[in-house]
């Protein structure tokens, strides 16, 4: 086996962090050599996430942790006011950033692109790290050069912030570069609740469902002649994602620059 990929998780209490957490700890691949949350403090993060200790506590401290682990990849499953901060600071470093926060503006990932190659380093922001998603989007992306009349709905639990989703915005964008802008509906059409049909995105619309009970669902709906196409993705636990993760980690440093989409990761 090649020597260990160096792995920093930030975010490692949380919900998120702690799949990662124990992704890292059980892939032989990888070593985790720092743990970054503000709370937490001092907890071990193998105890943490119910495994064996393995000698790395969580800290509230980044930038030492970056100083003193020296890992190569920083992942970060943190909020959308702290990541981009975060992420900069792991570039300021020479660690390449795998963040999973969604919430990024495309001024900001621009910027960061430019810090990534000035450094010489891998970097990636993706909305959503699940095999089946990604192949939704590449799907519907497809698919909407020949059913152009379209809509997204996604579905997820009550406590999240913000909407549409990272995901329904990639795949709103994936979407657009294969189809020509087309105002969909009829043009007469008035709503009579406001909001009533979905957020406006190149000519389709965009239904965020936000209900307790749900994790993370998303589908997207064709209409044409006589027929409809229906492509969907339902996600039930956080671990379904870390096979995509354990995937950035080990491709992120074969990058240059930032990339935004694990779809990007996926052939």
């Amino acid at each position: 086996m090649g020597e260990q990929i160096r792995v920093a998780v930030a975010g490692a209490a949380g919900r998120m962090g702690r799949e990662v957490v124990k992704m890292v700890l059980e892939d032989p691949a990888l070593r985790l050599v720092a743990a970054i949350n503000p709370a937490n403090e001092a907890i071990d993060a193998g105890t943490l996430v119910g495994l064996p200790a393995c000698g790395v506590r969580l800290t509230s401290d980044l930038e030492l942790s970056l100083v003193e682990g020296k890992p190569q990849v920083l992942v970060d499953f943190t909020t959308p006011a702290s990541a981009f901060a975060n992420t900069e600071t792991a570039i300021k470093h020479g660690v390449a950033p795998v963040v999973g926060t969604t919430g990024f503006t495309p001024e900001q990932i621009e910027l960061l692109d430019k810090q990534c190659r000035a450094k010489g380093l891998g970097g990636l922001i993706a909305p959503n790290f699940s095999i089946g998603a990604i192949l939704l989007m590449k799907f519907a992306a497809q698919a909407a050069k020949y059913f152009p009349h379209l809509e997204i709905i996604e579905y997820h639990g009550d406590q999240k912030l913000d909407a549409p989703s990272g995901t329904a915005i990639k795949t709103a964008e994936l979407i657009a570069m294969n189809r020509e802008e087309l105002r969909q509906g009829n043009p007469k059409e008035e709503e009579t609740i406001e909001g009533s049909r979905g957020g406006y995105y190149n000519g389709f619309r965009i239904h965020s469902v936000r209900l307790p009970g749900i994790f993370a669902q998303e589908e997207v709906v064709f209409g044409g002649f006589g027929q409809t196409l229906k492509i969907r993705h339902d996600s039930y636990e956080r671990a379904g994602y870390m096979p995509g993760v354990n995937l950035a980690i080990k491709k992120v440093l074969e990058y240059e620059g930032m990339v935004y989409g694990f779809d990007h990761f996926v052939d």
